[in-house]
């Protein structure tokens, strides 16, 4: 499978020599920790589904001067001086991410996802209110409700799930909770379902019972960007997003909403739950939104996606069941049992190999399932052959087996040898 554009440009070389060497000088001690982390993602597969590997161009922007800069405010309403550069990276980061998705308004302060959506709760919530959304068994996120989590000592959380048979969000228990309850509030998305989120459905049954729709979008919207998962925009009041992820831009948050929501947003990210922003990852992100409204992009995604699939039919033939047979998306849940281990053996086992992943919650199990996804192999140029070979090292390190392992973790060293994600 050739590389595509988008995947070829991260394996340029990394033009941070000079500073590694400064900082070899300097600090040996951090010096080593990172060269450390930088051989392991080098040597191993990464199939965590929350992470990739973003480009050069995003990482100079996040060792730029801008790091030093403190921009507590919003452009042309700073609380400092000296803005004038950091107004302009942000401008370009808003002025990207609201063509990127079709969006009114954007925010691009937000520090994280779960601070994104400690912003969209500010702006449309008061302590004590009814949210539904989706519960932690199902795939719901910290942020949806969890007790030790914010969102669950301030609001009145009503969790729904999805169907026991299909694993399909189950929309008609969805109306018949947004009726009974009546919520202020009805939340979208998950960190564990593979299937494309119905946001007309949502909006449908929001507007029944006169709640907000709330898009909690951080693992669709690199896909969304490249045209290959539908986008939340048109249908919810807020949409919550990471800039990592599928989208390969920093570790951070954004908002996207409508013209008539715009400065309740941004009051509630700052001053109300944020203070100054990271410019040098609001350049970032700016470079990352960027790259992502590229054709390359957009090709990357589709690849994203034919990937997973193929290891989600590749783990299936070998045995594991496969929650929902399959996904739309970049993200794969399984459940190991049939190989014999649960989740979190299945995890150890194949970290011991050199393949890295999560565990996850099964809705109606007794176990813990596994959670990976296909973003950052894809990015390193991987195809549907290298997902077949990546599903036969699973299955084999998998086995208790010392030797066995031994001879995977060879193996996953050699293959991820041939797709470096930086040369140099």
């Amino acid at each position: 499978m050739p590389v595509t554009a988008a995947a070829a440009d991260l394996r340029e070389p990394n033009a941070h020599g000079a500073d590694a060497d400064v900082l070899r000088r300097q600090d040996p001690q951090i010096a080593d920790v990172l060269a450390g982390e930088g051989r392991r993602q080098a040597d191993s597969l990464q199939l965590i589904a929350a992470e990739n590997f973003v480009s050069p161009a995003v990482l100079a922007a996040l060792g730029s001067p801008l790091a030093n800069k403190y921009a507590e405010g919003y452009p042309g309403a700073r609380y400092h001086g000296g803005c004038e550069y950091a107004d302009a990276a942000e401008r370009i980061a808003v002025q990207r991410a609201t063509a990127l998705f079709g969006a009114e308004h954007a925010n691009v302060q937000a520090h994280s996802g779960s601070s994104a959506v400690l912003a969209a709760y500010a702006a449309l919530l008061r302590p004590g209110d009814t949210v539904l959304a989706m519960g932690l068994a199902h795939g719901g996120h910290l942020t949806h409700g969890s007790p030790a989590n914010f969102s669950g000592r301030w609001f009145d959380f009503v969790p729904y799930g999805v169907d026991a048979e299909s694993g399909l969000i189950d929309h008609e228990q969805v109306r018949v909770l947004a009726h009974e309850h009546r919520p202020k509030a009805i939340v979208c998305g998950s960190i564990s379902y593979p299937r494309h989120i119905d946001y007309a459905a949502f909006r449908e049954i929001a507007d029944e019972v006169g709640a907000c729709l709330i898009a909690d979008a951080a693992h669709p919207m690199g896909l969304v960007a490249g045209g290959s998962a539908p986008s939340p925009v048109p249908y919810a009041d807020v949409v919550c997003a990471t800039t990592h992820k599928v989208l390969r831009g920093p570790r951070g948050g954004m908002l996207l909403c409508g013209g008539e929501l715009a400065e309740r947003i941004d009051r509630a990210v700052s001053p109300f739950t944020q203070g100054g922003a990271q410019m040098h990852t609001i350049a970032a992100k700016a470079v990352a939104f960027g790259e992502a409204a590229s054709p390359g992009f957009a090709a990357y995604t589709r690849q994203v996606v034919a990937n997973a699939r193929a290891l989600a039919g590749a783990l299936a033939r070998a045995g594991l069941l496969i929650t929902t047979g399959g996904t739309d998306t970049h993200l794969i849940t399984a459940d190991p049992a049939p190989l014999g281990v649960d989740g979190r053996i299945a995890r150890a086992r194949l970290a011991a190999a050199g393949i890295v992943l999560d565990t996850c919650a099964l809705p109606y199990g007794d176990g813990r399932g596994i959670r990976l996804g296909t973003a950052a192999v894809t990015s390193q140029g991987m195809g549907a052959a290298d997902m077949e070979r990546i599903a036969a090292l699973f299955t084999a390190a998998l086995r208790d087996d010392p030797d066995e392992a031994g001879k995977v973790r060879a193996e996953v060293r050699e293959l991820v040898g041939r797709y470096p994600p930086y040369r140099g």
